[in-house]
């Protein structure tokens, strides 16, 4: 059985991803019975219990907590899995020592099974546990192994994208209400809108110029929206995101 340290948001939307019980633990005591109950599996007292009877054991506590959490489970544990942002593998293998790690990274659309997760390349890792995760966040989308390096930018691109996107879509309903749209048909229209461009995208073979000139006919309505958006520092404004979370 799956065991989660941690039941927070992202360990919310893998179990729901993953639709199978699941052992749980959390500082906040209620959260994991919550998430237990929803998955048929089991809140268990304390991360070493859980360790001891975990397949394999799902880092989702705050980074903070790395080498108090390696305490409590690090001589137990088959293996680990961390999904911590910010937590490089240097960090967990001296955590960890001897017990075997992998470092992954997923994003929330895991809940409805189309999550990226990116894998952080490891030739030092224990391949049977590679595949283990592999596997099992393959399950709730795909998985995109990468240097180390780059996860962190990673991040800015999937991890945070959801809010980020949402917070797109946001401002279009908001735009549309104030032009006299109801709220509800403003979101349908932009929700799936949204869904269907990211279709179209990957369609043309992830070319985003191909589908944006496809959309833009010369002095039309597309174009002048496309140069108020610009004049507005929408790509300037990811710029200063990326910064925030991969620059630092």
């Amino acid at each position: 059985m799956i065991g989660l340290v941690g039941s927070g948001n992202m360990a919310r939307a893998l179990a729901r991803g993953w639709g199978e019980p699941v052992l749980c633990t959390d500082a906040i005591a209620e959260r994991a019975r919550a998430l237990a109950a929803e998955t048929g599996g089991e809140a268990v007292e304390g991360n070493g219990a859980l360790a001891d009877r975990a397949d394999v054991v799902v880092l989702c506590h705050k980074p903070a907590q790395t080498e108090e959490v390696a305490e409590q489970i690090g001589g137990r544990a088959k293996g680990v899995i961390s999904i911590l942002g910010g937590v490089p593998l240097e960090r967990l293998k001296a955590a960890y020592g001897d017990v075997p790690v992998v470092r992954v990274l997923p994003s929330t659309p895991v809940e409805v099974r189309q999550g990226v997760t990116v894998h952080a390349e490891d030739p030092d890792a224990d391949p049977q546990l590679t595949a283990r995760a592999k596997e099992l966040f393959g399950r709730v989308g795909p998985v995109i192994s990468l240097p180390e390096a780059w996860i962190d930018v990673a991040m800015g691109l999937m991890s945070c994208a959801p809010a980020y996107m949402a917070l797109v879509a946001e401002a279009q309903v908001d735009a549309g209400v104030r032009h006299g749209i109801p709220a509800e048909i403003a979101a349908q229209l932009v929700v799936k809108t949204m869904a269907g461009s990211a279709a179209l995208i990957e369609h043309h073979g992830n070319d985003t110029l191909a589908v944006r000139r496809g959309v833009t006919s010369p002095g039309g309505s597309t174009a002048r929206g496309l140069e108020a958006l610009e004049r507005g520092g929408l790509r300037a404004a990811f710029l200063r995101a990326m910064h925030e979370v991969a620059g630092r």
